[in-house]
């Protein structure tokens, strides 16, 4: 997967902004001022950390363990770094986004929730 792919999809989501505060080698997706994903634009193939439940990363990373692998400078517990270089399935990718963003939606405040209704 390519980062445009990867990128528009993430964008697509309500309530996600992009930005580089780490640098311009990494993409850093937000969902209301929260991190869901980032996305290291100088790895070659891409590399993207995502947010993930606890008992699923274990999972993750014991199915794939070439290609999903503890969170690269974040708490492991809670963050995979996913390898896309074509060997993860277009639709897991999407479906560990989706479960990144949803993560961060749970823990949103009751007025970040409203403000995100508006949008």
């Amino acid at each position: 997967m390519d980062i445009e792919t990867y990128r528009d999809y993430c964008l697509s989501k309500t309530g996600v902004t992009e930005g580089l505060p780490f640098g311009p080698d990494s993409l850093v997706l937000k969902l209301m001022g929260k991190i869901f994903s980032i996305a290291s634009l100088d790895e070659v193939p891409l590399r993207v950390n995502l947010k993930c439940d606890p008992e699923m990363a274990i999972r993750l990373r014991e199915e794939h363990p070439k290609y999903i692998l503890p969170g690269y400078h974040m708490n492991k517990k809670h963050w995979n770094t996913k390898v896309l270089d074509g060997s993860l399935q277009k639709t897991l990718i999407f479906e560990l986004v989706d479960h990144s963003y949803n993560l961060i939606l749970l823990g949103l405040t009751k007025k970040l929730k409203e403000e995100l209704d508006l949008l």
